[in-house]
């Protein structure tokens, strides 16, 4: 990728001083300025400022987010072409591969820093996020989607949607049952069932969502965190019997999935062949590289899908915006657009917002300063807000329901007051 477009142990202190000082002998720096410090502006110069992301591009089982690096080189793309971040260009490095693995990931986050010195980290987009402590000890701006617990505390790592990890104290996103309420025409007397991986992330899950559906008024007449998480079951017909007899000896009004695709198919599959006629939904399948099979597409067929952004349906101005650049950055191809595209895209558009009011005088200090007052509208995940987002999601999303093998919007955009999280 060419230049100027080039997401948990902790490094040792002499090594970062002498890493920052090296930057600031060869890059131009204006470390000598009064109140500056090593580091404070480490890739940094007068003309651009050095990003780098960490992507799953491989991984072991197949799956890939290549898309995430994409849409980020959208966006720096874009801001680019219109003049840069107050009048510096970034210079986006691209996105480190750490495969899905937690040594790769504290490997590419100590690379992005003392070898590449970047300012910051955007997108980073894993299911793991090993090198999280190192990045916040080096005050390294950090930018992804906010599913892991890393994204909820820390100074300098920031969820481009917000926390959606509840923790004590925070918040949970309402999006999911209040969606499901309007479909079904209230969630009074509606009873739902909610399945995950025997996991610490599926236990968590049902924890989870077992409070907000509650909470939206809905009876929830299963929640169980029992499908292995280790392999696909062959066989359903247990899990499927259970479901079906939990309301009262009837089958609830909705099934709701907290697991992957793989498991999503066996399990609707066979809900569907044992007869059931109600509401199934998913925070994961909405992805066009599903539709190429039949039998995923079969399967799928009928489910509505948690988003927590626009969908790409939608007439929004700003998505047209986000097709618009993501054609631009891949040489004017139209390619199916991805989930992933999105998080890259937004996790770079909210580090450039940020950036931009920080001003001229960009430092470490002065970004987090603007950090901590910014707020801005209307953005494809709504209304966003910090250091709200470092706590609390910012509390938005739509459903679309797979239908005929097209997605179609169910639920439109919309904003819900978060409930508190016990």
């Amino acid at each position: 990728m060419s230049r100027p477009i080039r997401t948990l142990a902790a490094a040792a202190a002499v090594l970062a001083l002498v890493s920052a000082c090296n930057s600031a002998s060869t890059n131009g720096n204006d470390i000598g300025k009064p109140g500056a410090t090593p580091g404070d502006r480490r890739g940094v110069t007068a003309e651009s400022i050095k990003v780098g992301g960490i992507v799953s591009m491989t991984s072991a089982s197949g799956y890939s987010k290549k898309d995430t690096d994409l849409g980020a080189k959208a966006r720096y793309m874009r801001a680019n072409a219109e003049g840069g971040v107050n009048g510096r260009k970034i210079d986006y490095l691209g996105a480190e591969d750490d495969g899905q693995d937690p040594s790769k990931n504290m490997a590419a986050a100590r690379k992005l820093v003392q070898q590449d010195k970047v300012f910051a980290v955007a997108p980073m987009s894993s299911v793991t996020f090993s090198g999280a402590d190192f990045l916040e000890q080096e005050k390294v701006p950090t930018f992804g989607w906010g599913t892991l617990p890393s994204f909820c505390g820390p100074k300098y790592i920031y969820g481009f949607n917000g926390c959606l990890v509840p923790t004590p104290g925070g918040t949970i996103n309402q999006t999911w049952p209040e969606g499901i309420a309007q479909l079904l025409g209230g969630a009074q007397g509606k009873s739902v069932a909610i399945i995950a991986n025997d996991s610490d992330a599926g236990k968590f899950g049902i924890r989870t969502f077992q409070q907000g559906f509650a909470s939206a008024g809905f009876t929830v007449s299963y929640a169980k965190a029992s499908v292995p998480g280790t392999a696909v079951p062959s066989d359903w017909s247990a899990y499927v019997k259970e479901i079906l007899g939990s309301n009262g000896g009837k089958a609830p009004d909705a099934v709701v999935s907290v697991m992957q695709t793989p498991n999503n198919i066996g399990l609707f599959t066979a809900l569907k062949r044992g007869g059931y006629q109600g509401l199934l939904s998913d925070p994961t399948d909405y992805d066009p590289g599903l539709l190429a099979k039949d039998a995923t597409k079969q399967a799928l067929d009928g489910v509505h899908v948690l988003l927590q952004f626009e969908p790409f349906e939608s007439d929004n101005p700003k998505m047209a915006q986000f097709k618009a650049d993501i054609k631009a950055a891949a040489g004017g191809q139209d390619l199916p657009l991805s989930m992933h595209m999105l998080t890259g895209y937004m996790s770079a558009d909210l580090f450039v917002s940020i950036a931009q009011k920080a001003g001229k005088d960009l430092t470490v200090e002065s970004f987090q300063a603007a950090a901590q007052g910014f707020s801005d509208t209307g953005t494809l995940v709504g209304d966003r807000a910090e250091p709200k987002g470092q706590k609390d999601s910012f509390g938005c999303g739509a459903l679309v329901q797979l239908k005929n093998g097209a997605y179609e919007v169910s639920v439109p955009f919309k904003c819900h007051e978060p409930i508190p999280f016990k």
